[in-house]
C-alpha cells in the first residue's frame, strides 16, 4: 500500500466514523518521524477510542498493522504510528490544550477535501 493510499484510507475512515475536524500535515521536510500526521478528535473517549480502532481495523485488512500503538488511560489522545503517516485521534478538549497543529504549523497542509462526505 502506498503512502498516499495510505493516507486516503485513514482520512475516509475517521470521516465516515464522523471523526471532526480531520486535518493532514506534511512534515516529512521538518523531521525524520513521519511523512505526514493526520489529525481528528472524537467527541467523546469512547468515540475517540472507535476512530483509532477502525483505523488499525481499516489497514489491517489491507495488511498494514502499526508499527505502535500509543493512548494515555482516558483515550483522550491516541496515536497510531504506520511510520510514514502518524495518527493522532484526541477528545476535543485534549486537542484544543495540546494544539498539535500549531506546534507543526510549519507543516504543509494537505488539501483532503476531496475525500471528506459534504454534509450539512
Amino acid at each position: 500500500m502506498t503512502e498516499q493510499e495510505k493516507l486516503e484510507l485513514i482520512v475516509k475512515t475517521l470521516d465516515n466514523k464522523r471523526g471532526e475536524d480531520i486535518q493532514a500535515l506534511k512534515i516529512g521536510d521538518l523531521t525524520i518521524l513521519a511523512d505526514y500526521f493526520i489529525i481528528a478528535n472524537g467527541t467523546s473517549n469512547t468515540h475517540a477510542r472507535t476512530l483509532a480502532d477502525e483505523v488499525e481495523f481499516q489497514l489491517s485488512q489491507k495488511g498494514v498493522e502499526p508499527l505502535r500503538r500509543e493512548a494515555d488511560t482516558g483515550n483522550t489522545w491516541i496515536i497510531l504510528d504506520y511510520g510514514d503517516v502518524i495518527v493522532h485521534v484526541f477528545y476535543k478538549e485534549t486537542r484544543s490544550f495540546y494544539q498539535l497543529e500549531g506546534l507543526w504549523a510549519d507543516g504543509e497542509q494537505v488539501d483532503i477535501s476531496s475525500l471528506l462526505t459534504k454534509e450539512g
